[in-house]
């Protein structure tokens, strides 16, 4: 106690030099914690929006051409057909899981005197395993949908609750009269579109056209980029030569393969983690550097004390004891503090920035999510603080301790 109450005196009587050694280790530990807070606030809004969707999975679209063939300018419209989802069950079988496609049509679905305007996909069973959708209520479209060419569907909680509907239900889809079988949790931030089965959507609204929309497939047994990489190449140039576009044309067909573009994802996320903690790192090494000179600069101010201390008997473990003390409670109270505002400081990111969305056109996104920092990092931060300030100033002290009294107290 009586050591407490002599470092607390010593504070006292230098407060700018407390007050610079706290600011030193507070802000280095702030501005550590901010960074990797922020850092990891994006990167978890990402890794959200990467769950979404199954990462073994690809959609196929058609484009238009980019290079002149077989007597065929560019400039051509590519459509997907079904002979295409037939070579892609078929002739990649090898990786190819299940198949499926997306019809997408803009309706109007109504129940009495309520009534939404929104987005109906005509869609396979496995749509729900490639975009990740949770049933809060009855089923899915499933496969006897397809066989039968069912009008059911499956639509939004929100959605539900503007047409003031139940699973059981039968709205109005244009002419036609739809059940309504399932309830699905819409995103937060996505864009809530209405299922239905891919056959009775595509015979109603696409019935004068032979295209199918877009292809959708799971996949195994492509492991590596350069697996995914040849697997397209490959594909691509089957899908073109049905539509007599060159066998590397990339814009007659356009591949979203949610494997490679995870992958990229992981690699810019490592990159984001590196480079944060190379600059988190050196911002802490900034606030040592500040916390060491000033131990040092303490300890030479501190050496004619030092001599009157030992010249009325006190030991040099005891001058080493009081060094370390002052330097482990100057920082780990600074500390404390700086981690205190960084935190606070994470969390109003995550208060303000947290609900601020994109609208990408598919789907809004939201671009900061949970920015936290773990306890260990914060401690280990602290920690770091301490023993590289101790360090510094045991150095000196260590000689302060070893001086003879006479030439301390001639010391300026």
């Amino acid at each position: 106690m009586e050591l407490l109450n002599e470092i607390w005196q010593t504070a006292r009587r230098n407060k700018l030099r407390t007050t610079l050694t706290g600011f030193a280790v507070a802000w280095g530990i702030f501005m550590l914690i901010v960074l990797l807070g922020a850092g990891n606030g994006l990167i978890n809004a990402n890794l959200k929006q990467s769950d979404r969707f199954l990462s073994s999975s690809m959609v196929v679209f058609g484009g238009w051409t980019s290079k002149a063939y077989q007597g065929l300018k560019e400039g051509r419209s590519v459509r997907l057909h079904d002979r295409d989802m037939e070579i892609t069950a078929t002739e990649f079988k090898e990786n190819v899981d299940e198949v499926g496609a997306q019809y997408n049509t803009s309706a109007t679905i109504s129940l009495g005197q309520q009534y939404i305007s929104t987005t109906i996909s005509g869609i396979y069973p496995n749509h729900t395993k490639i975009d990740k959708v949770e049933i809060l209520h009855g089923r899915y479209i499933n496969d006897i949908d397809i066989k039968e060419s069912r009008k059911v569907l499956v639509v939004g909680n929100k959605q539900a609750k503007e047409l003031n509907c139940r699973v059981g239900d039968f709205v109005n889809v244009g002419n036609f009269a739809f059940k309504i079988v399932g309830i699905y949790k819409e995103q937060e931030n996505g864009r809530a579109d209405a299922f239905g089965s891919y056959t009775a959507i595509k015979r109603i609204y696409g019935a004068k056209t032979d295209d199918i929309g877009r292809i959708e497939f799971t996949f195994h047994g492509l492991a590596t980029e350069e697996a995914n990489t040849a697997f397209e190449k490959n594909y691509r140039r089957r899908i073109n030569a049905e539509h007599q576009a060159h066998p590397d044309d990339e814009d007659a067909v356009w591949l979203w393969n949610r494997f490679t573009q995870n992958l990229q994802m992981e690699q810019g996320i490592g990159i984001i983690r590196t480079a944060l903690w190379i600059i988190g790192l050196f911002t802490l090494l900034s606030g040592i550097v500040g916390v060491s000179n000033i131990m040092l600069i303490t300890v030479k101010e501190r050496t004619h004390e030092f001599g009157i201390r030992k010249a009325i008997g006190a030991k040099p473990w005891n001058v080493l004891k009081l060094i370390i003390v002052e330097s482990v409670i100057i920082t780990t109270f600074f500390g404390y503090i700086g981690m205190v505002l960084g935190i606070a400081a994470n969390e109003y990111m995550d208060a303000t920035l947290g609900h601020d969305t994109i609208d990408t056109g598919l789907f809004k996104a939201t671009m900061f999510l949970d920015p936290t920092v773990g306890l260990d990092v914060c401690i280990e931060a602290t920690m770091v603080m301490i023993i590289a300030g101790t360090i510094a100033g045991l150095i000196p002290a260590f000689k302060a301790s070893r001086i003879r009294p006479i030439e301390a107290l001639r010391a300026d």
